[in-house]
């Protein structure tokens, strides 16, 4: 190296070394206010869920008006998510449910919602995340519920129609997708495997460059992978975190159709969310057989000036084309003018459930 540039660099990394000691001196201060928390609750006999999502959502948003350096509001929120991650952990582990094996998009969902200091629970199915978080198995679930591509994911719909559980939060998570094998080449390759929604968000790609492979559907994209790891002739779509899970090798990245192609996830479990200022509320609507009764079902909604962001219809499955409404909102239930929507809604709809109000990303 340089003598010059070496000279300039030692003061700077000295610099980082120092001020490397003094944030890792602040985490260890932060860490142990975090146990004293706890022991104050249990001295008080007020030891209620270890998870707030209100009170979390707030401090990274603090935080994030508080930058006025040049980290992204993005980094600060990543940052700070596995800071009260391991915080958490002290006090007491958190136990998350989603999609499995191993290295699926639910799990990166999970780990950038909670971070990564939790106690994971792959589950081979939707409906397995949402027993596991009802036998209290795990403390919460991560579960797909819209994608940009191809719209909603109706297991998930069917599964919040019955469940006790309530939505605790959201995470959108940008989607790309990759193709990999044993080999990381499609030599032997007889059969492609991902979860039915990958391959339809990736099908445009597939037909250009490989129309001659059988498709296969698989229960999520990393038990693909995991299929995928064991059998030559098979290359599976899935995210780059997945190769490294199941030891295989990236044959081509990007292969989605939509350059922006999102997922959105939800948060279910038992615990209640206070208002935070930014929030959403989702909540199940179905109304009377007869003309207009949608337009009537949405009039409270434009009269308390609450906003609509999502409006998905689902079959009631009765065989009579009755339908239930999945509808998100902005704002909390906690707040005067939407717990009056609410209430009209509810007197006037042949069925209406809350799912829960929680902060939006």
């Amino acid at each position: 190296m340089d003598e010059n540039l070496a000279a300039k660099l030692k003061p700077l990394r000295e610099r980082i070394d120092a001020l490397d000691a003094q944030i890792l001196e602040l985490l260890t201060q932060r860490a142990r206010t975090a146990q004293e928390v706890g022991d104050v609750k249990h001295a008080f006999h007020a030891d209620g869920p270890v998870l707030r999502p209100d009170r979390e959502a707030e401090v990274i948003r603090r935080l994030q008006s508080l930058n006025q350096g040049p980290l992204p509001a993005g980094a600060v929120s990543a940052l700070w998510t596995e800071i009260i991650s391991a915080c958490r952990g002290l006090e007491q582990g958190l136990t998350v449910a989603f999609l499995g094996p191993e290295g699926s998009y639910s799990e990166q969902a999970a780990m950038e919602q909670f971070g990564h200091a939790v106690n994971k629970l792959p589950c081979p199915s939707f409906d397995e995340v949402f027993r596991a978080v009802e036998a209290g198995q795990a403390d919460v679930g991560v579960v797909p519920v819209e994608n940009s591509t191809e719209g909603a994911v109706n297991r998930t719909l069917d599964l919040l129609l019955n469940t006790p559980l309530k939505v605790m939060g959201e995470r959108s998570l940008l989607i790309r997708h990759c193709l990999m094998s044993q080999s990381g080449s499609l030599d032997g390759v007889r059969t492609i495997m991902a979860h039915p929604q990958s391959l339809a968000q990736c099908q445009g790609w597939l037909n250009r460059n490989c129309p001659q492979l059988a498709r296969a559907a698989a229960s999520s994209n990393a038990e693909a992978v995991r299929v995928a790891s064991q059998d030559q002739t098979v290359a599976a779509i899935a995210g780059e975190s997945a190769a490294a899970t199941w030891g295989v090798r990236i044959i081509s990245a990007g292969l989605q159709d939509d350059a922006q192609n999102r997922t959105r996830f939800l948060v279910i479990g038992n615990i209640a969310s206070l208002p935070t200022g930014k929030d959403k509320s989702s909540l199940i609507l179905a109304v009377p057989n007869r003309a207009g009764a949608v337009y009537d079902m949405l009039a409270p909604l434009a009269e308390n000036k609450v906003s609509m962001t999502r409006f998905e219809s689902r079959p009631a499955r009765t065989g009579q084309w009755e339908y239930y409404f999945y509808v998100d909102v902005l704002g909390h239930v906690g707040e005067p003018h939407v717990a009056q929507a609410f209430s009209a809604l509810q007197a006037q709809a042949a069925f209406f459930k809350l799912l829960g109000s929680y902060p939006a990303q």
